[in-house]
């Protein structure tokens, strides 16, 4: 009987995560300058109602002056960067698990969206984006005179 050696299959994960998000890793970047590349990207929550689209975007610890959202063919764009805080070392140990750097994030929109009318807001901590609803025209059957 052989034994096999056990490799951890979070590995894989974490090698791909750092390729795509680490802009030494990022190909992309060096083929195609128009590619953004992120650090982290904000977990968002998008809601359709009738009059309106409504995402959430978690991004606390960043300053509402520091988040860019534009609007160009169809396409939303978040991006903006939170700040790393300092940290001090004490005891030979040095813990941080909350990310910071830039962050970038798109989202196609249907056409029914109307790009004129968007609003955002930050409280808490999520960002909150109302993409309201264009009004469609209703249909009407048209009678045919003789």
């Amino acid at each position: 009987m052989s034994l096999i050696r056990y490799n951890n299959p979070w590995n894989l994960l974490n090698n791909l995560q750092r390729e795509l998000y680490s802009p030494e890793y990022n190909r992309l970047s060096d083929d195609d300058a128009s590619v953004a590349t992120a650090n982290w990207a904000p977990s968002v929550d998008i809601r359709e109602d009738d009059k309106a689209f409504t995402l959430l975007a978690d991004i606390p610890g960043v300053d509402p002056k520091d988040i860019e959202i534009s609007m160009e063919k169809g396409v939303l764009t978040i991006k903006g960067e939170r700040q790393s805080e300092t940290v001090e070392e004490k005891e030979n140990y040095r813990r941080v698990e909350r990310q910071s750097g830039q962050f970038y994030r798109r989202f196609t929109l249907p056409d029914t969206a109307d790009a004129d009318k968007i609003e955002a807001k930050s409280t808490h901590g999520v960002l909150t984006i109302t993409i309201p609803k264009q009004e469609v025209a209703v249909s009407r059957r048209i009678e045919v005179k003789h």
